[in-house]
């Protein structure tokens, strides 16, 4: 099956992409143990009509906040290693974070689109600059990925606003200009970080645009990502993460009935927001859906927000769509070939997130 790769369809401003974020499993952990884990992540995805996933780069990132972390920190194995079993296990894609912030950030590159055969990687500079810097800059990692394939990097719109610009010194936010910056450097697409609050998205969407307008320049594509949460434990953490959450969304969520399910509710009104009053700014939208807890409500909450932020984007286009499954088959010369082959109705068979429009 030629399948469009995942690059190509994060870069193409005429097509909306949608992701679904994942987290490797915890360093150390047997192969065996790992294809489990990565089994029943795709067990509970493949019905979501999804372009690929997202494999994180989790760090330690102790000088993030002055907040305590809620969770505590759990070192976990390389998101390229694992992002290689999750794709060749699913038949999908996986566009995998990497923290620019390693001594051995090109022999990690090298490895990520040699051997594990990766086309898309998201570069992250450090969370703080307090203590030693290791590791390439943003910029220096940006022209050697650069010149071995395809990469994008995140945007945050808790960065642009007037509060966020004062504490920095500066009149006016700047992360537009960083934005237009890595897209002259080599990025196809940006990140968002989760949105709880609205109106930062807006306004980065909109000076972004007129900017890249200035400048003579199309738009990169950014993927706004959205994250469920039900418990106060959950949105401290999302809080110390740099997410913006507004007393009166969080009073809501913890005060419902069923919080995992107003979670919802308001993410998808965000969302309509953002574009309706962004139409016509012309910067192309994508939307990726995570779970940033192991809480089982709040990871079935990321299946149905998935599916509802999907309808919505969609919608908003105007024109008619659909998805459609295929079956996903075992890679040619693989162990045990026939065996896979006659199981691939009952194991493989899955929806390959293909979103059509009329």
């Amino acid at each position: 099956m030629n399948e469009t790769p995942l690059s190509s369809r994060l870069s193409d401003p005429a097509r909306p992409v949608f992701l679904l974020g994942d987290v490797p499993p915890g360093e150390g952990t047997p192969p065996g143990k790992c294809q489990t884990i990565c089994n029943k992540f795709m067990s509970r995805s493949r019905t979501l009509a999804s372009d690929g996933f997202i494999v994180y780069d989790i760090q330690d990132e102790p000088g993030r906040s002055d907040m305590d972390r809620p969770f505590p920190f759990r070192r976990v194995m390389d998101s390229s290693g694992y992002a290689a079993l999750l794709s060749r296990s699913s038949g999908k894609q996986c566009l995998i974070y990497k923290c620019v912030a390693d001594p051995n950030f090109e022999e990690w590159l090298t490895k990520a689109t040699t051997e594990h055969g990766h086309s898309s990687i998201n570069l992250v500079g450090r969370a703080s600059s307090e203590g030693k810097y290791q590791g390439p800059t943003i910029s220096e990692a940006m022209a050697l990925t650069a010149k071995e394939t395809h990469f994008g990097c995140v945007c945050i719109a808790e960065r642009h606003t007037l509060e966020a610009a004062a504490a920095r010194g500066k009149q006016y936010p700047t992360e537009h200009l960083n934005m237009l910056r890595k897209q002259k450097a080599g990025a196809e697409w940006f990140i968002s970080q989760a949105v709880y609050d609205p109106e930062p998205t807006i306004r980065l969407l909109k000076d972004y645009a007129a900017l890249c307008r200035e400048s003579g320049v199309t738009p990169r594509k950014v993927v706004l990502t959205f994250a469920p949460v039900s418990r106060a434990k959950t949105i401290n953490f999302i809080k110390w993460l740099g997410v913006k959450v507004p007393d009166e969304t969080e009073k809501e969520i913890l005060g419902a009935e069923k919080p995992v399910e107003k979670s919802v509710d308001l993410l998808c009104e965000m969302l309509k927001t953002i574009l309706s009053e962004c139409v016509g700014v012309g910067v192309p939208l994508g939307i990726s859906c995570e779970s940033v807890s192991i809480f089982r409500a709040e990871i079935d909450g990321v299946h149905e927000l998935f599916r509802r932020l999907q309808g919505i984007l969609l919608d908003a286009r105007g024109s008619p769509w659909k998805v459609h499954w295929v079956e996903v088959m075992p890679p040619a010369g693989s162990h045990n070939e026939d065996q896979q082959l006659q199981q691939v109705n009952a194991v493989h068979t899955g929806l390959l997130g293909v979103a059509l429009g009329g």
